[in-house]
């Protein structure tokens, strides 16, 4: 009789829509699986803006799982808003995954591209599996995302795998709703593809029918240099314990003294190589698979040219098939950096990479599965919790930061020129792009432009406002004033900086911000970067700086470190400094470039605290000449001695509403030190210690 009144128990329907990240990480088998335990009909879907839904069975029933449905989700899926609509019944039967449609506006999130997952890595090496030793192995929970989506909604059609067509047997685990690859877009095996082979220069043969992995893994560690298609683009990869090898690749490069990261097969190889505590290995082992900067042991056994003078180390675990294997076949650490001549952005057209690094690489380890998104590895510097990310990229883009308040308008920010990202807002949503790079070339440009078009097709964003740097020979900045229709809006460069930092921690201000870096265009024309600024979120009041100094030479201070210390040295002491300081010698141009910088001659004053290091730097010996952006102040960091808890005085004085920091007080301490032969470690530290 129970039974006879729950077949004729009123029947429910709801209508629900489900934003977020729930495209391509399994929410629509996630949903299918909980209709049919709940014993429900209706059907679930994809669409431009998220996941729609009719669900009808027992109130009870629907109840319960429109509340588990707000409640749990898939591993990778991060749910924003899910909003239900009671509908009429319609009496249906059974439970579908129904296809996309166009509708829903464009509101979908799409799922940064995620590390192998366990199951696949079993997969992978197990003898006895179809899919062995098969290079593109994923599931719903792990593979390509960003990197080969084309449009949405997120199904195969819409991405790069559209030219493999499934096999049988993916076919049959496709429409399995037990299986794990249930719906499962880029599904692939032996049999579909996509294929991997290992080539030589311009696209030649390589080495015979051999495995192309065992192959490209003798060719590493026999000294050669390997290029590897990864998810976002093509790496270089050399044996991280040949000195002549590393030296090669940098040689090659183009890359004299950026240190490189390395890949290793494992936690016990990271350990070997680097200190670890439990948040490290959690960032290293997590989906999202960073580059992790950590503490290097002394004896690490890997190459001195892979990161020369620096106590940390890059290091990163494999996070895609062809790294798994690599990393099993090479057997010890290996570095893999970007596949590019240094300063230009990463190959990841398959021509454009043979022609590029023609001249670089030995062999190429590639495969035929185009990548749609230019991508770089993300860098985090390992701290307390999630890390610090310096470079926020593959893994993490394009998930959306949420705004503390919700923009009322579109909005575009084009960024800066160096280490450029841009964002895309629209309501409570900011979508920071993957990187970019320094806009100091016309392929990088393509590449800034390339990348914004996309972002506005996959998330509907038509931008209203352009926000842009004040500098007007930014090429971020003539791209926004080539822009028709919109609003734009200057925003000073260090204003920026602390704007960004107040929403980080969800914080309006005002706050008293204090913005220490390289240079940025000033709000009066000149050159800043040494700032304090009294600042909310919409507008700031500069209230002090470092001293200003001559910028000697312009560009060219930049790259030669020791004509800051010409600089500041001459605003301590004129024309009569220590003649002992072997600065000085070193440079038989040393007057000439005094002149330069007491004519005011293409040498603009600045208040850059990023010079000042730079100059600090050239006094103690450590760095002259630059060939990266920071190196001088990495290396000013590197031999701090972290014991020394002394400081160097520092004085204030008012130059009318500004309150200017006495930087020549700081280098007159340091000469001072110097001279009385202190250890360029302690006078390093006791800089900071003041400064700070």
């Amino acid at each position: 009789m129970s039974s006879g009144r729950a077949r004729t128990e009123p029947r429910t329907r709801i209508m629900i829509r489900v934003e977020g990240i729930v495209q391509g990480v399994g929410f629509r088998p996630h949903v299918h699986s909980l209709a049919r335990r709940l014993s429900l009909s209706g059907w679930v879907g994809n669409d431009g803006a998220g996941v729609f839904i009719e669900a009808e069975g027992t109130r009870e029933n629907v109840a319960r799982f429109e509340e588990e449905l707000r409640g749990q989700a898939p591993p990778l899926a991060v749910v924003h808003r899910v909003t239900a609509t009671a509908v009429p019944a319609r009496g249906d039967r059974g439970f579908r995954i129904t296809g996309s449609r166009d509708g829903g506006g464009r509101a979908a999130l799409i799922s940064p591209d995620v590390a192998t997952c366990a199951d696949c890595l079993a997969e992978l090496f197990d003898p006895a599996g179809r899919r062995y030793r098969h290079a593109f192995v994923n599931c719903t929970n792990c593979g390509p995302r960003f990197t080969i989506v084309q449009d949405v909604p997120y199904d195969r059609p819409a991405t790069t795998m559209a030219g493999f067509a499934m096999c049988e047997e993916c076919t049959r685990e496709y429409l399995d709703p037990d299986d794990r690859r249930f719906h499962a877009q880029p599904t692939c095996c032996p049999a579909c593809g996509p294929t991997l082979r290992l080539a030589g220069p311009g696209d030649t043969d390589g080495d015979g029918d051999g495995d192309p992995i065992a192959l490209a893994a003798a060719l590493v560690r026999s000294g050669g240099v390997l290029a590897v298609k990864g998810l976002g683009g093509y790496h270089l990869a050399v044996d991280a314990g040949d000195e002549e090898a590393v030296r090669t690749l940098r040689s090659r490069k183009h890359r004299e003294d950026r240190p490189f990261a390395v890949m290793v097969a494992d936690l016990d190889a990271a350990r070997a190589l680097c200190e670890l505590d439990g948040d490290a290995e959690r960032l290293l082992t997590g989906p999202r698979r960073p580059i992790v900067l950590l503490p290097r042991r002394p004896d690490a056994p890997i190459a001195e040219a892979v990161s020369p003078g620096e106590r940390r180390l890059g290091v990163m675990l494999p996070y895609t098939p062809v790294h798994h294997l690599l990393a099993g076949e090479i057997t010890g650490p290996y570095v893999l950096t970007s596949g590019n001549l240094s300063d230009e952005p990463i190959a990841y057209r398959d021509r454009d990479a043979f022609t590029r690094l023609a001249g670089i690489a030995d062999r190429f380890l590639t495969h035929d599965r185009p990548i749609h998104v230019r991508t770089d590895d993300s860098v985090v510097l390992a701290t307390r919790g999630e890390g610090l990310p310096l470079r926020r990229s593959r893994g993490y883009a394009p998930e959306p930061l949420r705004l503390p308040h919700p923009v009322r308008r579109a909005v575009l920010a084009c960024g800066a020129e160096l280490k450029n990202t841009f964002c895309l807002a629209k309501g409570e949503r900011a979508f920071v792009s993957h990187h970019i790079g320094d806009l100091e070339n016309y392929e990088t440009l393509c590449s800034f432009a390339e990348g914004i078009d996309h972002f506005r097709r996959l998330f509907g964003i038509t931008p209203r406002v352009v926000a842009h740097d004040l500098h007007p020979e930014y090429l971020s900045t003539k791209y926004a004033r080539d822009m028709d229709g919109v609003d734009l809006v200057g925003v000073q460069h260090h204003h920026a900086h602390i704007a960004s930092c107040l929403a980080d921690n969800r914080e309006a201000g005002p706050v008293i911000g204090v913005a220490f870096d390289g240079l940025g265009y000033g709000a009066d024309g000149t050159f800043w970067g040494g700032e304090l600024l009294v600042a909310d979120l919409t507008g700031f009041t500069r209230a002090g700086c470092l001293a200003p100094v001559p910028l000697p030479g312009g560009t060219a201070a930049i790259r030669h470190p020791w004509r800051m210390a010409a600089a500041h040295l001459d605003a301590v002491y004129g024309g009569a400094p220590p003649g002992d300081l072997a600065v000085i010698s070193r440079h038989r141009d040393w007057d000439e470039v005094l002149a330069v910088a007491r004519s005011g001659v293409n040498s603009p004053l600045t208040s850059s605290a990023g010079r000042l290091f730079d100059a600090v730097a050239a006094i103690l010996g450590l760095s002259d000449t630059v060939t990266y952006e920071g190196q001088a102040a990495s290396a000013l960091e590197q031999r701090a001695d972290p014991t020394e808890k002394s400081a160097y005085p520092v004085r204030l004085r008012e130059a009318g509403e500004l309150l200017v920091i006495q930087a020549g007080d700081l280098v007159r301490a340091v000469v001072d030190d110097l001279r009385e032969r202190t250890d360029p470690a302690t006078v390093s530290a006791r800089f900071h210690n003041g400064l700070a």
